[in-house]
């Protein structure tokens, strides 16, 4: 099985790395890395064109990151919550992405494609957070060149170690093919295994909405904690009336003059509550007695009808002026 595929790739190459490209970019676990350092030690013995391949990746990248960006010009900060609903990573995936976005703003597609779990959210962030279209084309494109170039390089540099690697593959035939996806399969169990760890980890008593509700009317006046990152505010400025503002990293210095016995309610926008539960876990472990994360986040509040507030466009907060619309 594995000469067949090695066959394949040397003689459907350009096809089998745009493919493969393809799909990783919309978000399926399949690594393309490796079929590019293949396919730039094919192109070194001069079994595919090292151009053609270059090209062939680069326009995988934009054909797929032009969905996402869409999609996140459409749909807005609803498609990064989908996203890490099925992300194997639905607690890092989105936030990691939102504060190298704070760092970057629309250049974050220039190393987008480096980091894990970055690539694929990237571009509907960049797009809900109104990259203009030629800008990102343009960040997306120099991103993907250089993303698909150093693996093709690579492959085209070690091109006589790789030609060894593929001849013992194809000398231990099915055996090296089956070993490659349990591998495969091993990494995408282990990856849920470590999102069911969270989870359950910050497994703890939540408040509903309606519940919050009917304490702020009965006048017990809970402290209220919006503890999204300001990228996300930036993104959805919904805001429940009186919430505090703290990212997760600064939220105890925050409530500092909160006294303990006061009760707080958490919330942020992602699955699970994620962030929610891990600042409530963190203020529990200073001191606060009475933490409880919103069950359902801002979008079940928003959802059961109860009263949304605007956070103002704050000068200097908004878009950079280079690269996103005004």
């Amino acid at each position: 099985m594995a000469h067949e595929i090695i066959t394949l790739i040397a003689q459907y190459g350009l096809l089998l790395v745009f493919f493969n490209v393809l799909v990783e970019q919309a978000g399926v676990p399949v690594p393309a890395v490796p079929t590019m350092i293949v396919a730039g030690a094919l192109a070194a013995n001069g079994k595919l064109p090292v151009a053609g391949v270059v090209l062939a990746a680069v326009l995988a990248c934009l054909i797929s990151d032009l969905v996402w960006y869409w999609a996140g010009r459409r749909f807005g900060s609803g498609v990064m919550r989908t996203i890490c609903r099925i992300s194997l990573s639905p607690d890092s995936c989105v936030k990691q992405s939102e504060l190298r976005f704070q760092r970057w703003r629309g250049r974050v597609l220039l190393i987008a494609k480096f980091v894990p779990g970055l690539s694929t959210v990237a571009p509907p962030l960049v797009g809900a957070m109104g990259l203009r279209l030629p800008s990102f084309l343009l960040l997306d494109g120099l991103g993907s060149l250089l993303w698909a170039g150093v693996a093709v390089g690579l492959g085209h540099a070690f091109a006589a170690q790789i030609d060894v690697v593929l001849a013992a593959l194809a000398s231990a035939g099915t055996v090296a093919f089956e070993l490659l996806l349990v591998l495969l399969a091993l990494y995408i169990a282990a990856k849920w295994w470590q999102r069911r760890r969270l989870l359950l980890a910050l497994r703890m008593a939540r408040i509903t909405v309606d519940e919050l509700n009917q304490s702020i009317a009965d006048g017990q006046s809970p402290v209220v904690v919006d503890v999204r990152s300001q990228a996300a505010r930036l993104l959805d400025s919904r805001i429940i009336p009186g919430a505090l503002l703290a990212d997760l990293e600064g939220v105890d210095r925050a409530l500092a003059g909160i006294s303990p016995d006061r009760e707080l309610v958490i919330y942020c926008s992602c699955p699970n509550e994620v962030s929610a539960a891990r600042a409530a876990k963190l203020l529990m472990a200073i001191g606060y007695r009475r933490v409880r994360p919103l069950l359902g986040g801002l979008d079940a509040w928003d959802a059961a009808g109860y009263t949304i507030d605007r956070l103002p466009v704050a000068a200097g907060s908004g878009a950079d002026p280079l690269h996103m619309t005004v």
